[in-house]
């Protein structure tokens, strides 16, 4: 970011020619999750200058608990695991809220870096479960994909195994919710969500 003025931003260009999501298709999603990994913990970071003002994570979720109440199954699900990773956060700092293929970008001799940020202010888990429904449902719904990330997330991140697991199931009701609101049909979240639940023993 050059510059900014209340909501406004004025953003460098990307100069790079690579893509995350072209190298998806080409077969190297692992190297594309590490990728999305390590730009995700730069903005992790701890720093030394005040934080602007952020939005707390837990206002994120509100078009969840109405999902759950209306539509239950794996709604339920996903609110359950929403509410006691947020009522009892771990490693709670500066979030980008919107990490995946399209938002973290070649920028040639500075690497990768990620664009668009939400503001938000939570635990670092959280930024990176929506890797695991992108860059599109071809490619997060391959057969062995979902436990390929999940391993090279959690070692790259640092993440406990089951935590990890229920940001991701946490995440995918919330998108799917979301969804749902501007009338999509939220088949991916949906499936990546059951995929979850698998893996969590739910």
């Amino acid at each position: 970011m050059l510059a900014h003025d209340g909501e406004a931003l004025l953003m460098e260009r990307a100069s790079g020619v690579r893509s995350l999501m072209d190298m998806v298709n080409c077969g190297q999603d692992d190297e594309a999750t590490r990728i999305l990994c390590a730009a995700a913990g730069r903005l992790h970071t701890p720093r030394t200058q005040p934080a602007p003002a952020l939005v707390p994570l837990l206002q994120r979720f509100e078009a969840l608990w109405g999902a759950a109440a209306t539509h239950q199954g794996v709604f339920e699900q996903s609110a359950k695991a929403a509410r006691e990773l947020l009522h009892a956060p771990r490693d709670v700092g500066v979030l980008h809220g919107d990490i995946h293929h399209a938002n973290v970008l070649d920028f040639g001799p500075k690497g990768w870096l990620a664009i668009d940020p939400k503001g938000l202010y939570g635990e670092r888990g959280f930024d990176y479960a929506n890797i695991f429904c992108n860059p599109d449902s071809q490619s997060a719904l391959a057969p062995g994909c979902f436990a390929r990330r999940i391993e090279i997330v959690r070692r790259a991140g640092d993440i406990d195994h089951r935590r990890l697991l229920q940001w991701v199931l946490a995440w995918t009701g919330l998108s799917a919710a979301w969804m749902l609101e501007d009338g999509i049909e939220p088949s991916t979240p949906l499936e990546v969500a059951k995929l979850a639940t698998l893996a969590l023993g739910l």
